[in-house]
């Protein structure tokens, strides 16, 4: 054969070669759980609308509570939790699926909120005005853990998306527990608070802080004339106590195990093809 014939043979076989290579790359790569809930989050028009119309469904109820107020009645108030809800944070999302980290990244995460770059969700500045403008107190309570200035960090966050209330009176943050119990059932006794905000159904009661689906299903639908009355809930894919009722813990290690739970997880109930 001659040397220009074997010469065109060996490189189209490593071309050949390189190309599925990089095939497989790229199908490893796309096989991140992460990559269509983070696509979503960062390109979807219904994510950014179902912000506004949470936010419409609150101004709404709040407009309500406000018309029938009473200077004899408690004041008026709203909570609200803190990150998915009236802060994003789509770039330390979009920093995961570069990295090639398919699970909740603690170290990543507290670098990202010290970088104080998250932004107001679509429709929650307004809202958050709105709520000001006419005498309505807003507390935020959130739990976060970046150490010691924890706190300050989070007061940084709010004050930086021009939020009102941004104040060491308004803000709650839980450093060593996600339940939010006791915070909110002093509100409401000095308080008639309106709405909660959230992303998790733990921002509204503790009751859904249960490692199983089904139960977490059957007491969120056992509340469901809540939703959209007193509880105004907010789109996260990413993160949350659904991962919980899965894993038995909201931050679950990125392990071969855990990425089959998943799968399993998303196949609970599947098709099959005659």
């Amino acid at each position: 054969m001659p040397k220009n014939i074997i010469f065109i043979v060996i490189l189209y076989l490593s071309t050949y070669g390189l190309g599925l290579a990089q095939s497989e790359s790229l199908r490893e790569e796309s096989a991140n759980p992460l990559v269509y809930a983070v696509a979503w989050k960062q390109t979807a028009a219904e994510y950014r609308a179902l912000f506004h119309q949470g936010f419409n469904v609150a101004r709404f109820h709040l407009a309500e509570a406000i018309a029938t107020h009473r200077p004899e009645n408690k004041p008026l108030a709203v909570i609200t939790d803190v990150d998915d809800t009236i802060l994003l944070s789509a770039p330390y999302w979009g920093y995961l699926v570069t990295e090639g980290k398919d699970f909740f990244d603690d170290n990543a995460w507290d670098s990202w909120i010290r970088n104080n770059s998250t932004v107001a969700s679509p429709g929650a500045l307004e809202f958050l005005r709105y709520c000001y403008a006419n005498n309505v107190e807003v507390f935020y309570v959130t739990n976060r853990d970046q150490g010691p200035d924890t706190f300050s960090l989070a007061l940084n966050n709010l004050s930086t998306a021009g939020f009102p209330y941004a104040d060491s009176e308004h803000l709650s943050v839980l450093r060593e527990s996600s339940n939010k119990e006791a915070i909110q059932a002093r509100l409401r006794d000095e308080y008639q608070v309106v709405l909660s905000l959230g992303d998790n159904l733990n921002d509204f009661a503790r009751k859904y802080y249960v490692a199983d689906v089904d139960e977490r299903i059957e007491r969120m639908t056992d509340d469901r004339d809540l939703y959209g009355m007193q509880y105004v809930l907010f789109p996260n894919p990413t993160d949350g106590h659904w991962i919980r009722a899965i894993f038995g813990e909201s931050e679950p290690a990125p392990t071969d195990e855990n990425r089959l739970k998943f799968k399993e997880a998303a196949v609970s109930t599947s098709w099959q093809s005659p």
